[in-house]
């Protein structure tokens, strides 16, 4: 099929995608190589600025506007390493208090400092590490709030046919922008509690639903009810109230 479609439409087949919307098809076990472009470009963006006279507002404007946005396309998708996240901000640290010729000044305040936001004393500068997890958030919670999407489906028939996002599990050989969504997922759960309305959805003993209680979970164990069993089993849907 592939030969006659050739001859007769006059095209090259490509065997392989190596990249597809600048990301790699096919990712290894080395993460740190498969987005070394990603710091590469970061680098080379800081280097260029380098040689000019900024002052302490324009470099500040520089690495919020357009350094700290060059990672974010990959951060959507994609966990990146700890380490090159590091790399990154330590490259905008060092470009923000500058140099002479070769050597780097000495930093007057800390990295972490740095990250804090103005009205607590710092620069506001991103944790590029909670901030690809804050990204993989964003996905995961678009994935549960338009279920109709394509790209919902497609993982929904994947990994998680019979179930939904909240407990979907890793499955068998996940992709690797799959296990960044869960890697996502894990600070939705912190940071998410249900709001009761038939309560069909909630189990009473392992999903966050009470808005009052510290963790939003019942701590006691179950006594009456099983497991299993779900806030509706709590309320009266003919009368609409609670079955005390």
């Amino acid at each position: 099929m592939k030969n006659m479609l050739q001859q007769r439409l006059g095209f090259k087949a490509v065997e392989t995608h190596d990249r597809y919307l600048g990301f790699p098809t096919i990712i290894g076990r080395s993460k740190k190589n498969v987005f070394q472009n990603v710091r590469d470009r970061v680098w080379k963006k800081l280097k260029g600025w380098k040689e000019r006279f900024l002052s302490r507002a324009g470099k500040e404007i520089l690495i919020k506007a357009v350094v700290q946005a060059i990672p974010m396309y990959a951060m959507q998708c994609f966990e990146l390493p700890v380490t090159m996240c590091e790399e990154m901000e330590h490259m905008c640290k060092d470009f923000w208090w500058g140099q002479v010729g070769e050597k780097r000044r000495m930093a007057l305040i800390s990295l972490e400092s740095m990250r804090k936001p103005k009205k607590e004393g710092g620069l506001g500068f991103r944790n590029f590490r909670c901030f690809n997890r804050a990204l993989l958030a964003k996905q995961g919670w678009h994935l549960i709030q338009h279920p109709e999407s394509l790209a919902a489906q497609v993982l929904k028939a994947k990994y998680y046919p019979r179930g939904s996002f909240w407990d979907a599990k890793g499955g068998h050989q996940p992709s690797f922008s799959w296990t960044s969504l869960l890697k996502g997922r894990e600070l939705l759960k912190e940071g998410c509690y249900w709001r009761v309305g038939k309560g069909n959805m909630i189990k009473i003993w392992t999903d966050k639903w009470l808005p009052k209680s510290h963790n939003h979970m019942v701590c006691n164990p179950p006594r009456d009810l099983p497991v299993e069993a779900h806030v509706s089993d709590l309320i009266d849907q003919v009368n609409r109230v609670w079955r005390v």
